[in-house]
């Protein structure tokens, strides 16, 4: 299948475009970063999500993640949200396209963490709900998966401060963050191998809403 991801220079993006390669697809990454994969199967185009404009034609989308985000960066509305709906609006008229998937944010559930971060994120699965909807006559799966704490390099303020992680911990009842590897396992299973679930946010946090929904950053 040929695949579509944002953000796919590193993380949990780069994560998900290595797993769709070692599963035998063709992987297209869009990212305003240069290429963070070589493989032949693998194309990557410079280009900023938030300028609709500068998008690649991309035929025969077949599975969408949409995937590039900021936290805290200066303009999370119009990186995770707008960009985001830029690039779903764009490649959705794929006939061949059979599902697509955002990446939203605990925070898009709980509210924590940064204002425009948790705003920007709850309006990815407002809009993704809308997709889902007008996508469902054409048997398409819109969702969203909303991590917790992810091992990546934009979590490194607190994965790298002992003292702070050792707090994040002492509230996550399961005891530690999702790798990028476990996040690409939920990616392949709600793109490739689910056909009947569509419209539904998948909080993936190691259960720290529902019983401790602590939120822990360096102060300034």
């Amino acid at each position: 299948m040929k695949i579509v991801i944002t953000g796919s220079s590193r993380g949990i993006g780069r994560a998900v475009a290595e797993r769709f390669l070692a599963e035998g697809h063709e992987v297209c990454g869009i990212d305003i970063l240069p290429a963070g994969v070589t493989h032949p199967r693998y194309t990557h185009c410079v280009s900023d999500v938030r300028d609709a404009a500068s998008l690649p034609e991309i035929d025969g989308v077949e599975v969408l993640f949409c995937n590039a985000g900021t936290q805290n960066g200066g303009d999370d509305l119009g990186t995770n949200l707008v960009g985001a709906m830029n690039v779903a609006e764009k490649y959705a008229a794929s006939p061949v396209l059979r599902s697509v998937l955002f990446n939203a944010s605990a925070s898009a559930v709980t509210g924590q963490e940064f204002p425009a971060y948790a705003a920007s994120k709850a309006g990815v699965v407002g809009y993704m709900k809308n997709l889902a909807i007008r996508l469902a006559p054409r048997g398409v799966t819109v969702n969203a998966i909303s991590p917790g704490g992810v091992l990546t390099e934009s979590n490194a303020p607190v994965t790298g401060d002992p003292a702070l992680f050792q707090k994040i911990m002492a509230v996550t009842p399961l005891g530690k963050w999702a790798t990028v590897d476990e996040i690409a396992d939920w990616v392949i299973f709600l793109t490739v191998t689910n056909r009947s679930m569509s419209g539904q946010n998948l909080l993936i946090d190691n259960g720290e809403k529902d019983l401790n929904p602590t939120f822990v950053w360096p102060e300034d």
